[in-house]
């Protein structure tokens, strides 16, 4: 069963806003200043909400929808915020043979959210990845870049319990 879409609202500062005006007003002249611009927009605010291109857009004169565009093109860009603790599990051929679609699933119920999602408290999130380059110890899952190999659905609990 899959987990009800959240949402969490944009809670921005304005430290954060005067930080991307600055970089804004900087970069905005450059040729090709949309990539550097919502680059460090992502590194200002974890992530780049419809606010935030907003803001990019109306500073820049670049319309909201190429902005949109390029944002959900590349991967290195989110649109929704990730949690203190990023858990990824590999959906990858040989991951996903050994049981990892059951994990990804079963992660899903567990945190109330689907892939791509932030738990409301901001603590976990919850993405797909294909092959972390484990496949000796498949089905794998990271949370932090730190590996968990040879799972089953019964070491979930264990895990997520180190993260509380």
């Amino acid at each position: 069963m899959l987990a009800k879409k959240q949402t969490v609202p944009f809670s921005g500062t304005k430290e954060q806003e005067e930080s991307l005006l600055k970089v804004i007003a900087e970069l905005k002249d450059e040729k090709g200043a949309l990539m550097p611009i919502l680059q460090k927009a992502q590194d200002i605010y974890g992530y780049l909400p419809i606010e935030v291109q907003t803001i990019i857009s109306n500073e820049t004169g670049i319309p909201l929808e190429k902005i949109y565009g390029v944002a959900t093109f590349y991967s290195q860009f989110t649109l929704s915020p990730k949690g203190k603790y990023q858990i990824s599990v590999c959906l990858g051929t040989a991951c996903y043979v050994k049981g990892s679609g059951d994990i990804y699933n079963a992660l899903m119920e567990k945190l109330g959210i689907v892939g791509g999602e932030c738990t409301p408290d901001g603590k976990f999130s919850l993405d797909a990845c294909r092959c972390v380059g484990a496949c000796g110890l498949a089905p794998v899952m990271m949370v932090n870049g730190e590996v968990y190999g040879r799972l089953t659905v019964d070491d979930l609990d264990d895990i997520l319990a180190k993260y509380e």
